[in-house]
């Protein structure tokens, strides 16, 4: 749940000490950054912050600490790290050192993930494709598909045999909206809900209808494409921004999995611990 989401009750409890089998999971993505708490490998529970354009490592120390303080959650011995923004990798690979007093691990080149990567360049792949795919196979078997909606919506493959086999990015829902209203100068932001019908009776409504209910007719049009090139139909995991609503907006049958990016990091974490 993110702080704009709710709020949790105060509590009286004694949050527990320092546990070094504590892992803190963070994944740190373009729009969102969250938080994941495992112990003896059981998710506590998770906490979303609006990632910031910039900030110190003092500054992400302290997010880090909050989130811990939210979920009521052992201090950390452990921490992993996913991060997409290039400019933020070195500050919360120090604030989640000071935080844990042991150097994190760090989702990238280096670092075991248990999965065979069918792709021409490895180092390319961002590390939230690589834990949502650790996840997927782990969770759902192979051959498995999972959308994951953000800033971009990728499409992450898992073949037969269990190796990544690659994917799709796209454009976001929200990015899509944003860059039609920034190109056309008369045309009005609107709320990202799908409206009552297709073919829409006034410019939101049209909007609406072209942006989401588009999103939702390009992941089914990709997600057959895909089913055809692997030759097999496999299960399909959603997960990432407004995950449940695009579910119930795609023909497809699709598993709802909001902490599959979570999950694959501290799979990733066991992998390089033993």
């Amino acid at each position: 749940m993110g702080a704009s989401e709710g709020f949790i009750e105060e509590s009286t409890s004694v949050r527990p000490a320092f546990a070094e089998g504590c892992l803190l999971a963070v994944d740190v993505g373009n729009t969102v950054t969250k938080f994941g708490v495992f112990v003896e490998d059981r998710l506590m529970g998770t906490w979303e912050i609006t990632t910031p354009a910039s900030c110190t490592a003092d500054e992400a120390w302290a997010h880090a600490a909050r989130a811990i303080d939210m979920l009521d959650a052992p201090e950390p011995g452990f921490a992993i790290l996913s991060c997409v923004v290039p400019s933020l990798s070195d500050v919360w690979d120090i604030a989640l050192g000071k935080l844990c007093g042991t150097r994190p691990y760090v989702v990238g080149p280096g670092i075991k993930t248990g999965i065979r990567m069918r792709y021409d360049d490895p180092a390319e792949v961002g590390s939230d494709r690589v834990a949502d795919a650790v996840a997927a196979r782990e969770a759902y078997g192979a051959p498995v598909v999972v959308v994951d909606l953000g800033t971009t919506t990728n499409i992450e493959v898992v073949d037969e045999s269990g190796a990544f086999a690659g994917g799709i990015i796209a454009p976001g829902v929200a990015l899509g909206a944003r860059s039609l209203t920034s190109a056309a100068a008369r045309l009005p932001m609107i709320e990202l809900r799908a409206p009552e019908r297709v073919i829409g009776r006034s410019t939101r409504a049209a909007m609406q209808s072209g942006v989401v209910l588009g999103e939702a007719a390009r992941i089914d049009g990709l997600l057959d494409a895909v089913m055809g090139e692997l030759g097999c139909d496999a299960p399909v995991v959603i997960t990432g921004d407004g995950a449940a609503r695009v579910a119930a907006l795609i023909a497809h049958e699709a598993t709802v999995d909001e902490a599959l990016t979570l999950r694959g990091l501290h799979l990733i974490w066991r992998a390089n611990r033993r």
